[in-house]
């Protein structure tokens, strides 16, 4: 047997009328796709389901599987504890996905579990699903810190162990859409989230799943949405298969998008292979840029190829120009993955004899010393982008009008604590936005003072 089904299915508590208490009734569509799917689900009589969830232990370079027998959860958090749901894990299902990821390289495993209960990305799913009278086995996998196509691969493998398992499966891809839909929304409004929820609902109708790979991260962070990497997992499910898609049901009354979505396995179809398509169409785009890098842009991606490739720093090569042997400044080496941070280390103010130096330094820094990513690897090498900012000196600022996000960078003070912020940053579109992520970095509280100063950059693309 192979996956039968994926579904996209939001997870608001308050759909479960014990939480929403009359509140679920401004979202009637989404409860109706909701029961519907939920029958459609229980037709089938699968063996094992799936979920996949942004809300159970999240690792930043592991995918975590759930690995008790059973499993319960309440939804006491949101003043109804009598509302309480539990599930059986599928042993077998999630050793057999143990063993491929250890056999493929995946970091994926049972390990690491703090919390056991059910999280409502779960739950929510669960509740309606327990309205049939069928008898099933659980997988439950989070999310994870790594990339894109990490997530995509994931899915491959979620579907390879179906067929080598036997296993009847249905994969539910737990997730909202942007939760800034409105400015009197939980989270108040960014263009980008009507936008987002544009983008991803036009996807679900034609299953077209390699444009997800256009959904940056910085873009999907100012949505602030939940469900991407799921959704990325799920197409990965469903990678080489052909699909009936539908767009079952979308509201976003609360200032939330909650989308409901069905793709029905209709057979094989090896031209779906989405992960080639992306892979493909990114190569071709570095490949073009690669050829319109200008000198400082080459020299960073030299360094870090030249240093993963023989783990050592390799020399200065011949023909830099002049003002980078010449001049010192601090520097800022930003890597990128796919449109998406990969790394990025930097010099407020220079620290070794000459420009030259300060990008060797911290290209290679970016590539392999950033602690929010793992080293970049050897193989990640073909999909890796760069920019070089040479910074300009620092001025004092007292006066937030002498401040612009395109133009200028900051950096914010409070006696031993200092954070950094480049200029004409994706999602960073307000000075006030610009000085909050900047005090959030130096660990500036709130009500703690703090000086501003700030530069502009030279940048090399």
């Amino acid at each position: 047997m192979s996956i039968e089904a994926c579904y996209v299915l939001p997870h608001p508590p308050l759909i479960i009328p014990e939480v929403g208490r009359g509140q679920e009734k401004e979202i009637s569509e989404t409860v109706r796709a909701y029961e519907r799917i939920a029958g459609e689900i229980a037709a089938k009589k699968p063996d094992t389901i799936v979920f996949v969830t942004p809300h159970s232990m999240m690792y930043v370079d592991y995918f975590h599987i759930s690995p008790s027998c059973t499993a319960q959860g309440n939804f006491a958090s949101y003043r109804a504890g009598n509302v309480e749901l539990e599930v059986e894990y599928d042993a077998e299902f999630v050793d057999a996905l143990c063993h491929e990821a250890e056999k493929t390289g995946i970091s994926a495993g049972t390990l690491g579990e703090k919390i056991a209960a059910l999280d409502h990305g779960v739950m929510v799913p669960l509740f309606f699903l327990r309205k049939f009278d069928f008898d099933f086995k659980a997988v439950r996998i989070s999310i994870s810190g790594q990339d894109y196509l990490s997530h995509y691969k994931l899915g491959e493998m979620i579907s390879s162990v179906s067929d080598k398992t036997g296993k009847k499966t249905v994969f539910i891809a737990s997730g909202d859409l942007s939760h800034k839909l409105t400015q009197d929304g939980p989270y108040g409004f960014s263009m980008e989230g009507p936008m987002f929820d544009s983008q991803i609902t036009e996807i679900f109708k034609t299953a077209a799943f390699d444009k997800l790979i256009n959904l940056s991260e910085d873009f999907a962070e100012a949505a602030a949405e939940c469900g991407l990497k799921g959704f990325f997992v799920m197409a990965g499910a469903l990678n080489k298969k052909s699909v009936k898609q539908e767009l079952v049901s979308y509201e976003g009354p609360f200032g939330v998008g909650y989308a409901v979505a069905s793709f029905e396995v209709t057979g094989e179809d090896s031209q779906r292979d989405f992960y080639a398509k992306i892979l493909k169409t990114q190569i071709d785009l570095l490949a073009d840029k690669i050829t319109t890098e200008d000198s400082y842009v080459s020299f960073a991606r030299y360094a870090v190829e030249g240093y993963i490739r023989n783990e050592r720093v390799p020399e200065l090569p011949e023909g830099l120009p002049e003002e980078m042997l010449n001049s010192t400044a601090g520097v800022f080496v930003s890597i990128k993955k796919m449109n998406n941070l990969r790394g990025c280390v930097g010099t407020i103010s220079p620290l070794r004899e000459n420009i030259a130096y300060e990008i060797l330094s911290n290209a290679i820094s970016s590539a392999v010393g950033d602690s929010r990513f793992l080293p970049v690897t050897e193989d990640e090498l073909p999909f890796l982008s760069y920019s070089v900012d040479v910074l300009k000196k620092l001025e004092p600022v007292y006066s937030l009008d002498k401040l612009d996000v395109k133009k200028y960078g900051i950096v914010v003070r409070n006696k031993f604590k200092k954070g950094l912020l480049l200029p004409n940053l994706d999602g960073v579109d307000t000075v006030e936005k610009q000085i909050e992520i900047s005090k959030q970095k130096a660990g500036i509280k709130p009500d703690e003072d703090f000086s501003i100063e700030r530069f502009e950059v030279i940048r090399h693309t």
